[in-house]
């Protein structure tokens, strides 16, 4: 299967590593892995902030850019989740709307670059139909945060903890693994006394741990941050990267 890497801007800036780390890991899977190299932020950012029209420009690119890939694989269910949800009605719109042939053509495009995107975890476990990467996280504790728009958008439940098991690893219960860790992009630059507490929040009741692991930069990025101001010590992983620590037996 030919896989194109989405790799968000997130990874790029942040969590490189992470994102060749789902290169290496798709690769053990048997997934050639291609990565267009004219991909640019999925829009994400600029639609929140209301910039519709910025935002359709970057999903129309996007659409150029991933239209040849038998699936595309995102490292984020934030980013997978603006693809698969909001592309479909963001490319609606334009100058050009009231043109019905046209309009159709975006919007299908739009759905058929849906029906093949997936976030990372939801792509293993579902289009690979992969549960089980070996013992190599045999004696680690994990616990398990689920970015919102996984979860609440993509109704992935329990894709990554069902991996992290696979992979050996004991999958700690966590009573506020289900809570939005604050992040949710310019919402933690617009309200970052509330974004800080709900993290706060969350490791306040965070058990006794090796690692948080979470499929989701951004959550990763913002709680990691919060835990080295608490001086806790505990090591925040994006997924991708616990996966193939797994697999490559360097569960460091």
């Amino acid at each position: 299967m030919r896989v194109a890497l989405f790799v968000t801007c997130l990874a790029d800036h942040y969590f490189a590593e992470a994102a060749a780390d789902a290169v290496r890991l798709l690769r053990h899977l048997g997934c050639e892995v291609l990565f267009p190299a004219d991909q640019t932020c999925c829009g994400q950012p600029a639609y929140n902030a209301g910039r519709t029209r910025e935002a359709a420009r970057m999903a129309k690119h996007t659409m150029e850019v991933f239209a040849d890939s038998d699936a595309v694989v995102l490292p984020s269910g934030s980013c997978a989740t603006m693809v698969k949800k909001f592309y479909p009605r963001l490319v609606a719109g334009g100058a050009d709307a009231a043109a019905p042939a046209a309009v159709a053509d975006r919007t299908s495009a739009a759905a058929e670059l849906a029906d093949r995107t997936f976030d990372l975890a939801e792509f293993i476990v579902h289009r690979l139909g992969v549960t089980e990467l070996g013992n190599g996280l045999a004696g680690r504790r994990v616990a398990v945060h689920q970015g919102c728009h996984a979860l609440r958008e993509l109704r992935l439940e329990t894709e990554p903890a069902v991996l992290l098991e696979g992979a050996g690893a004991e999958v700690v219960p966590w009573e506020a693994q289900e809570e939005c860790c604050g992040f949710g992009g310019l919402f933690s630059v617009k309200m970052t006394a509330v974004s800080a507490a709900m993290a706060d929040r969350k490791l306040d009741t965070l058990p006794e741990v090796d690692w948080v692991v979470s499929g989701d930069g951004g959550c990763v990025l913002h709680l990691d941050g919060r835990n080295r101001a608490r001086g806790t010590g505990i090591e925040f992983v994006h997924l991708a990267t616990a996966l193939w620590r797994g697999v490559a037996g360097d569960a460091r």
